[in-house]
């Protein structure tokens, strides 16, 4: 019998979870909207990844912790990437957009960026001051 899984993340800015999934190429929907699940069973998230096979993912706010949960009936789950490679993937997307957000509000601006052979993201911030 299948259920909804939620597996917890770090994740707490809905924005950068968005343009995370954006850089990654998921088609996603911003919620609340129900999540479908085996047997007609839904879950309300925030943001709703809708799969060929009529069951769906999600991410989930949990008010208790701040955290956006992933929440799917693992079973059904159909991404090019296993659980962990997607969130992995989504994580240092997230990560990216949080520093980008965070350093720009204190004044910063990116100088330069590369990314290495193993995927790593390197990036040199500067910000300018007058005395």
């Amino acid at each position: 019998m299948s259920h909804f899984s939620q597996i917890k993340t770090k994740i707490r800015n809905l924005p950068a979870l968005q343009a995370a999934l954006t850089d990654i190429g998921t088609d996603w929907k911003a919620g609340p909207q129900k999540v479908r699940g085996y047997q007609g069973k839904t879950e309300t998230a925030e943001v709703v990844i809708e799969q060929e096979n009529g069951y769906d993912l999600g991410f989930k706010h949990n008010a208790d912790t701040g955290d956006y949960e992933l929440v799917a009936d693992m079973q059904y789950w159909q991404q090019p990437l296993s659980v962990d490679g997607f969130l992995n993937k989504v994580t240092q997307r997230y990560a990216y957009h949080t520093v980008l957000g965070e350093t720009s509000r204190q004044g910063f601006q990116v100088a330069e960026q590369q990314t290495t052979k193993d995927g790593a993201i390197r990036l040199v911030l500067q910000r300018w001051t007058q005395n």
